[in-house]
């Protein structure tokens, strides 16, 4: 990077070069610094935190809601960021020298771009993970197996046969971990559920989730680098424009890091930042990326501690050119052993909300009904024939912006709490939480993968006589990236 591009960026080449320490040299030395042999081992000696000890956390993914969980995590008491991570070093500057974070006096994170630079380090309590679904299992074991805690964004696998080797791992290795689901933590989502779980709705028989978000085509490109100058949106209506991903960009991406347990192909912008999402090597879809909010919601408003037993799930991408492999419209069906219902609908185009929700959740009881908004400040139930208003909250929309980078710190101090408690029981959303509410976009979209309904033995999570269906429940792992089978 030349000195002036550093300028920009209020930080110079030398600061820049210590602070990014080891990336600079391995970047320098065409990335053979980065090729070391995974963690397999667990790493003894963890610092015993007690309740007002500082506790040193690493980001390992700042691009995008990475870049949002790191402010916040920052931003809360006697809690210190030690160092960045990310595959892209051309990031490194602007999230360092961050200007929203520029009064956060122990804000003075070091970048490395191998996330095993972060695992090494002893002086690390926990690591925050916000990679591309395909990374968050294993990121996590490794994690582990270092001794850290780990707070991990949703779902929290990518897969249920690698969410329930997070859920041992997390067993085996003694350690916190936390999923990113943060309505568990908002207080006027917790509101909700606790009326409907004192039957301010009667006996709920079905829950509803919504993702209706509007997800323009992503349109089609060659693989390899852009060339020098061109330009590329991540949809084609967007005048927003991603960086040029050229050759000398790329040369600051370790992209086969990049790809980690996905398979070997080559370079293409579509299948990269973001875009990701709409791939099955490394996404699930919107139902597995925005609906895990919404699952999670579901699941805990109808009291599940279980997998449902029936599943069905049907659509298909219904848009204009585009790479995307996943579903822009999708209607999934789960019913429980008890009879119960959820029913989540995924819907990237143009369409009417329901219940005033188009992102969000509806209940319905044999009393009355109810819902709650994306941003978890308002719920408001309803009753009789008339739809007669009942309890809830009633926040004006319009007060404060709204979405999920709204009202999460709680989350993150919930998170930050256990660690210092040294209690699990603490967490709002701990990872066998996760990993019941991951499994269910992963069902869903193995049943419309497959084209028909799912039956699941949720104990031993296979589905009955469909084998077809069970090798959708993991994937082929690339060698030096494989998911543990066991931890003995």
């Amino acid at each position: 990077m030349a000195s002036n591009e550093n300028d920009k960026n209020g930080i110079t080449r030398r600061e820049f070069t210590t602070r990014v320490g080891a990336a600079a040299a391995g970047l320098a030395a065409g990335g053979a610094l980065f090729n070391a042999p995974a963690h397999a081992a667990t790493r003894a000696g963890r610092r015993i935190l007690g309740a007002n000890d500082r506790v040193v956390t690493a980001s390992i993914g700042i691009r995008g809601h990475g870049n949002a969980l790191k402010r916040g995590f920052a931003k809360l008491k006697n809690v210190e960021i030690k160092t960045l991570c990310d595959i892209d070093a051309n990031i490194a500057p602007e999230r360092i020298n961050d200007e929203r974070l520029k009064d956060v006096t122990t804000f003075r994170p070091g970048y490395v771009q191998d996330l095993r630079r972060v695992l090494d380090d002893k002086d690390i309590d926990a690591v925050v993970i916000a990679t591309p679904n395909h990374w968050h299992a294993l990121a996590t074991i490794w994690a582990l197996q270092a001794g850290k805690h780990v707070y991990v964004e949703k779902p929290s696998s990518h897969t249920v046969w690698e969410g329930r080797r997070m859920v041992e791992a997390a067993a085996r290795y003694n350690m916190i971990v936390q999923v990113g689901t943060m309505n568990r933590s908002r207080p006027a989502v917790r509101d909700a559920i606790t009326f409907i779980h004192e039957g301010g709705i009667g006996k709920v028989y079905m829950a509803r989730g919504l993702c209706y978000k509007p997800r323009p085509s992503i349109g089609r490109y060659p693989d390899g680098p852009l060339q020098p100058g061109e330009k590329y949106a991540l949809t084609t209506t967007s005048t927003s424009y991603e960086p040029t991903y050229d050759a000398t960009y790329l040369s600051k991406v370790d992209y086969d890091l990049w790809l980690g347990p996905a398979p070997k192909r080559p370079f293409n912008r579509n299948r990269f930042h973001y875009n990701w999402h709409w791939h099955w090597d490394y996404g699930n879809g919107d139902s597995g990326n925005q609906g895990p909010h919404q699952f999670d919601i579901a699941r805990w408003g109808l009291q599940k501690q279980e997998h449902p037993v029936k599943i069905k799930s049907v659509g298909g991408y219904f848009g204009d050119e585009s790479s995307q492999e996943t579903p822009n419209m999708q209607t999934s069906f789960f019913e429980y052993a008890d009879g119960a219902i959820m029913e989540f609908g995924t819907r990237g185009g143009f369409t009417n909300d329901e219940g005033s929700v188009k992102i969000g959740n509806l209940f319905y009881g044999t009393k009355g009904w109810l819902w709650i908004e994306e941003a978890g400040r308002t719920w408001q139930s309803y009753f009789g024939p008339k739809n007669e208003k009942g309890p809830g909250a009633d926040a004006p929309r319009n007060a404060e912006p709204t979405g999920l980078t709204t009202t999460e710190y709680p989350h993150y101090q919930n998170f930050v709490d256990a660690i210092r408690a040294g209690d699990p029981k603490l967490l709002t959303c701990d990872v066998l939480e996760g990993h019941l509410s991951s499994t269910l976009p992963h069902l869903g979209n193995i049943s419309y993968q497959v084209g028909h309904s799912l039956v699941f033995d949720g104990k031993s999570e296979t589905f009955v006589d469909d084998k077809k269906a069970d090798r959708l429940l993991t994937r082929d792992y690339r060698k030096g990236f494989e998911i543990p089978k066991s931890f003995t």
